[in-house]
């Protein structure tokens, strides 16, 4: 027992030393959190300060959170749906989802698209990016007259990756698109003139031999971002405006083999599987092989009339980052995500 008690008395300083370093780490973690999070001091400011090593604010700062001493609440501002993106990033496999408020009118819906669009491709394009659009969409038009004009892409170049010519009007929005793109973002711009869709096989061969035709052809492998729209099987009012159409006849045919939207006038099944035709051979531009290989493709639709054609691009891998209206979002994630068809179409 005498044994004990004198072993005892030798640990009590050293406990009391121990006790008085903790609390004085506590101390210092505390004053560190407060000047950084409530001050506003940088952590180099709080290295002068308090004369230690920046490492040594970083190792801090993080004891804080693990401690409790800091706790993190991330507020959602009125308007913003982060857990809607979260999900559809999770359900979907993509790199990232836009979720946006909007009314129910598609003419609203697309301007809201737009906007959303034109912050996006402000904030995350970079130098020497070849930039691929798909003109004929009323989201990406709104997109380009929302955006503003950006330094941040020097040596870069705007490639349109499906045919613009068509009847004159809808002509001249399509050469917008891509033109006025290439101006806010200061970049090169090579234009594919060409129709979308042509009347057969033969004339696309021709059309393909075209000296301009293949200056941008042979740019569709240098596209490291694609901007596109989703349509539905039955076009949109612009690209019915411009003639770049298949006949309803032929788009009966593509609805009885199940499809559901296209990409660039390359359509899909619901499962994103491509539905192959001979159509296809009539086609001026990425075809969805060439889609698959680009690193970041951002897709621009919403309205109730696209659901099945969202669908089908999400399903099949077509796009890995998607701008889309809450109430898309909302029936997308009510959808049992089908199993991506990988490979199809390689």
């Amino acid at each position: 027992m005498r044994v004990g008690w004198k072993r005892w008395r030798r640990r009590v300083p050293r406990l009391r030393f121990e006790i008085m370093a903790r609390i004085d780490e506590l101390r210092l973690m505390t004053k560190v959190a407060r000047m950084y999070h409530q001050q506003g001091l940088t952590q180099t400011a709080i290295m002068r300060r308090l004369n230690v090593h920046q490492s040594t604010v970083s190792r801090l700062l993080q004891r804080a959170r693990k401690e409790g001493i800091v706790r993190i609440v991330v507020t959602s501002p009125a308007g913003t749906h982060p857990e809607l993106e979260d999900a559809l990033e999770a359900a979907y496999g993509l790199e990232d989802a836009v979720v946006v408020d909007s009314g129910e009118g598609e003419e609203q819906i697309v301007r809201d698209l737009g906007a959303a669009a034109a912050f996006t491709l402000e904030n995350t394009l970079k130098p020497a990016d070849v930039i691929g659009i798909s003109c004929w969409s009323a989201a990406l038009l709104a997109m380009v007259e929302a955006m503003h004009p950006t330094h941040r892409c020097p040596g870069s170049r705007v490639v349109q990756i499906l045919g613009g010519v068509g009847s004159p009007g809808a002509a001249m929005h399509a050469t917008n698109v891509t033109r006025r793109l290439a101006q806010l973002l200061g970049a090169e711009v090579t234009m594919l003139p060409a129709p979308g869709i042509v009347g057969s096989p033969e004339a696309r061969h021709i059309l393909m031999k075209d000296q301009y035709v293949q200056e941008a052809v042979h740019l569709f492998p240098t596209v490291n971002v694609a901007v596109v729209g989703i349509g539905a099987v039955e076009p949109s009012k612009m690209l019915a405006d411009s003639g770049n159409v298949f006949p309803p006849k032929q788009l009966k045919k593509l609805s009885a083999k199940g499809a559901v939207g296209d990409i660039c006038l390359r359509f899909f099944d619901r499962r994103g599987q491509p539905v192959i035709t001979l159509l296809n051979d009539c086609v001026i531009s990425m075809d969805l092989p060439q889609l698959r290989r680009v690193s970041r493709v951002i897709g621009v639709a919403g309205g109730a009339r696209k659901t099945d054609a969202v669908c089908g691009a999400l399903a099949g891998g077509w796009i890995n980052v998607l701008i889309t209206d809450r109430a898309m979002a909302q029936r997308l994630l009510k959808e049992q995500p089908t199993a991506r068809a990988a490979g199809s179409g390689d």
